[in-house]
């Protein structure tokens, strides 16, 4: 694996160190002064974050008035050395009360050397999560006189706190009313001839959850994703039953979800964090169900006239609706007046962004509104150049429905004490970047 830092600088804006740290001996203490001269001094710091310089390194990134530069001899993980600054900032922000920047370094050099030998060891990063940070190093910062965030109550329990397996989560948690709120949330990114054939097509989804759990409870998850439907028919030594699977391409988990048991079980089984985070995220790029077809139709009749008309169907059931539609239809920019004729909503014409902006605020499944425009145009004297038609883009927002298909089977609580829960679940699905060319 390779390592994420040989050494550590903080510096200010004149390039003076603040702090620093080696951690490897394969880099010199005088590195800095490779970085100054070479990307300080002229002035390409906003060019490119990584950059090498004999045989060397550097990442930076400028947080407030400091450069953290991360400096490296050998081959190096880019992508871990920015998470652990990112993490590493969030850490000392919540050390010293919310505020990171030159002064708050000056006031907490002891406290900062003792996080930095705790956060990363040999070069690699270590445990950067301040509620189990805070377990051991129990230290408080100089705060900012400005920051009127209050300090953060240590959390009992250290020791299982750090050593066992759920360090997002800590013990003692009772609530009167167990309940677990679950939302897939898809966003939904088309790009369309102006025939009605699709051009690209996928979809970015999350899992997002907020549970008000008691105890430690064990989470089991279940998908209708295609992989976890095969292996769960494996293990019972039955057939699936019939209903539609879907494939997940590009999965990413919450460090809560026991990726063995998803490995071998092909199930999402986790003890969640307390509160709000996101369990999952994924893509589908395969049989996407869209929840709108647009067919557009401009004509332009002369220099000085154009008419336009589109017709907007809702596939998704016609128990369903969509919320806050908005179709915005690109014209000229020498548009000098327009007329409209709709079905449904309301439109109106938008001179800064040059379009026809059709808003519809409940849209109901299975129907087809349609607007007519008849656009005037400023007639000029020099020739017209032809003009490039920018596509058609929509904004809506489609609740209990998946582009992806991706449904709930079970979602189960378990927790030794045996008590009852109320589970929640909703579907969402946006428009991304929702295209079609006109």
């Amino acid at each position: 694996m390779p390592v994420a830092a040989s050494a550590i600088y903080f510096l200010n804006l004149r390039g003076d160190v603040l702090i620093n740290r080696l951690y490897r001996d394969d880099v010199g203490g005088n590195m800095v002064d490779a970085f100054r001269m070479h990307i300080m001094q002229t002035k390409e710091l906003g060019t490119c974050p990584v950059r090498q310089i004999g045989g060397c390194s550097f990442f930076y990134m400028r947080i407030s008035n400091v450069y953290i530069v991360i400096v490296v001899s050998s081959n190096a993980n880019v992508a871990c050395a920015f998470k652990f600054v990112v993490e590493a900032v969030a850490l000392f922000k919540s050390y010293f009360g919310g505020a990171f920047d030159e002064d708050a370094i000056r006031n907490n050099f002891v406290l900062i050397y003792e996080l930095l030998d705790e956060i990363m060891d040999f070069g690699y990063p270590q445990n950067l999560s301040p509620e189990i940070l805070k377990l051991y190093i129990t230290q408080e910062g100089v705060r900012s006189p400005f920051s009127s965030k209050p300090a953060d109550k240590p959390v009992p329990n250290a020791t299982l706190q750090v050593t066992g397996a759920v360090g997002w989560r800590r013990e003692g948690l009772v609530y009167k009313k167990n309940e677990v709120f679950l939302d897939i949330v898809e966003s939904v990114n088309l790009l369309m001839s102006s025939k009605g054939s699709v051009l690209r097509c996928d979809v970015t989804g999350k899992v997002l959850m907020k549970c008000f759990l008691s105890g430690m409870p064990d989470l089991k998850l279940g998908l209708n994703d295609k992989i976890g439907l095969e292996k769960e028919s494996q293990l019972k030594s039955r057939p699936t039953k019939s209903g539609k699977t879907i494939e997940l391409d590009d999965v990413t988990f919450h460090q809560c979800v026991n990726l063995t048991r998803f490995n071998s079980e092909k199930t999402v089984s986790f003890v969640p964090p307390d509160g709000e985070f996101e369990l999952m995220k994924y893509r589908i790029t395969e049989g996407v169900n869209l929840p709108f077809r647009v067919l557009p139709t401009i004509k332009e009749l002369g220099r000085t006239r154009m008419e336009v008309n589109v017709k907007v169907k809702s596939v998704f059931g016609a128990k369903m609706f969509a919320l806050g539609v908005v179709i915005k239809i690109p014209v000229p920019k020498q548009t000098a007046k327009t007329s409209f004729q709709v079905t449904s909503g309301k439109a109106k014409y938008n001179p800064s962004i040059d379009c026809l902006v059709w808003k519809i605020r409940k849209f109901p499944g299975q129907t087809e509104p349609t607007l007519s425009a008849e656009v005037e145009l400023i007639s000029t004297m020099t020739e017209k150049k032809s003009w490039t038609r920018p596509p058609i883009q929509m904004e809506f927002q489609v609740p209990m429905f998946t582009a992806s298909g991706l449904r709930v089977r079970f979602l189960k609580v378990w927790e030794k004490s045996g008590y009852n829960t109320v589970e929640w679940v909703r579907y969402i699905t946006k428009a991304g970047s929702y295209e079609i060319r006109c």
